[in-house]
């Protein structure tokens, strides 16, 4: 038997919500209008993703302290923006954050808020609650968007037992997700709302974690992305929001400051790694609160959240005729600021072959070449160059190693470059010598003087 509940309304046709890029973004409020090319730009990127994530479903964990903010109607209508551009969506939702409030209007003491932990009769019946009145407020956002949306009892769940010794009385696990149902539901343009209540045979209930929910919903659903939107935000390391890693490294993250992350950071980045092992391809972790948050993570290289993946996300890949703009403008600060030798685009596009760029989602963020010099049976490292939005991050590391195992492939003996200033990178990262003119092959120490740059030689061996 299937229980549906069904806010009726019809999904906006693209061109007619608000959409992004028509406000700056702040934390907690709008400002100026921004100017029209910025918008378009915007846009650009966001259509540019469009054929890619057409049809393919996201999973969206919200936490209940989200839904409460001022911030969700905003995040309702960036919602509704994805499914105009016909990318289905399921919303898993928390309740902890109401659980909390409620007990405490009816003066209980919950046995747990997470839903991971034990849950007694009274902490059940007020989760209960709570989970409805969270999933009828999104009902209520939804349909106040012209979009469609059911509750159902898609998630069928059975008791947690008896752990450690310790009984977890109406704590549940999910046995099994409907995926008939929902996959029916969004197959008729219906958003399905799923809460951390789940159901057994027999019609008892019980207390799940919403995140564990999100990860199963996205597996049986075969989703494209997983995104937890918490009031945290992204996962924070020694150096700030850490942008993005593969599943290996979030779990040697988690494993190595596990002591030092919050609760709510420790599960959801557990979570994720077990998704991106179980099958799904990207798990963001993101600040719900943030204006336009949503679409700025899913619709550009560099996001606002964490990211977790588990496909080659990232590539290092020769570079071709038709990224000779897109690595002559990535090289522009560079030229502008003096760090790389001038050079015109006629010139790039000669010798776009000796070129490798660094991807992130298929966009060209970092590069690097190797000029051959046969006779000396030597190359040169050359325009070793990162987008600002990407530095700090190894990549320059990783073009580095990746060009010098090149070289070694070609039975190069030695390798060098010239540096204005990244001198000590090159030495400390990279395993260069000083060097001096005369290292230089003839014919490129004749332009080394005709330059006037003065650059350092670097120097290394690649034997042995």
């Amino acid at each position: 038997m299937i229980g549906v509940a069904i806010a009726h309304a019809s999904y906006p046709v693209a061109g007619t919500q608000t959409g992004p890029g028509l406000r700056t973004k702040t934390p907690r409020g709008y400002q100026t209008p921004i100017p029209m090319h910025e918008r378009l730009t915007y846009f650009r990127e966001i259509l540019r993703y469009v054929p890619r994530f057409r049809d393919r479903v996201f999973v969206i964990a919200l936490d209940g302290a989200v839904v409460e903010d001022d911030n969700f109607p905003n995040l309702l209508l960036d919602i509704a923006l994805l499914r105009s551009l016909s990318i289905r969506v399921a919303l898993v939702h928390g309740a902890a954050h109401q659980i909390k409030r409620y007990a405490e209007l009816v003066k209980i003491v919950p046995s747990d808020l997470s839903g991971a932990g034990i849950t007694n009769r009274e902490t059940l019946n007020v989760a209960i609650t709570a989970a409805n009145r969270v999933t009828h407020e999104i009902l209520e956002g939804l349909s106040a968007n012209d979009l469609r949306a059911a509750y159902s009892n898609a998630v069928v769940a059975h008791p947690a037992g008896i752990l450690g010794g310790v009984d977890h009385l109406f704590t549940g696990r999910v046995e099994r997700v409907d995926t008939i149902l929902l996959q029916t539901l969004l197959e008729h343009d219906i958003i399905p709302v799923i809460p951390p209540i789940g159901i057994d045979g027999t019609g008892n209930s019980f207390r799940l974690n919403s995140d564990a929910v999100a990860v199963e919903v996205a597996k049986a659903l075969r989703a494209v992305k997983l995104i937890f939107l918490n009031t945290e935000g992204g996962v924070q390391g020694p150096d700030g929001v850490v942008r993005q890693m593969t599943v290996q490294e979030a779990e040697g993250f988690l494993k190595k400051y596990k002591p030092e992350l919050i609760p709510e950071t420790q599960t959801k980045l557990s979570h994720a790694v077990r998704a991106g092992k179980e099958g799904v391809e990207r798990v963001h972790i993101i600040d719900g609160r943030e204006q336009e948050g949503l679409l700025g993570e899913v619709f550009s290289n560099e996001g606002i959240g964490t990211l977790i993946y588990a496909n080659e996300y990232q590539a290092i890949r020769g570079a071709l005729k038709k990224d000779v703009r897109a690595v002559f403008n990535l090289i522009q600060p560079g030229m502008q600021t003096d760090e790389l030798m001038r050079r015109t685009r006629s010139e790039l596009e000669k010798h776009i072959g000796d070129y490798f760029v660094f991807e992130v989602d298929r966009n060209p963020v970092a590069c690097v070449a190797l000029h051959v010099y046969p006779e000396q049976n030597m190359a040169e490292l050359a325009s070793v160059f990162v987008d600002p939005r990407y530095e700090n991050q190894g990549i320059g590391g990783k073009l580095m190693q990746y060009t010098e195992n090149v070289a070694r492939s070609r039975g190069l003996a030695r390798l060098f470059c010239l540096s204005t200033q990244a001198i000590d990178y090159f030495v400390s990262k990279g395993g260069f010598s000083r060097g001096t003119p005369d290292d230089l092959p003839p014919v490129r120490r004749e332009r080394y003087d005709q330059s006037g740059r003065r650059s350092q030689v670097l120097i290394k061996s690649l034997s042995g």
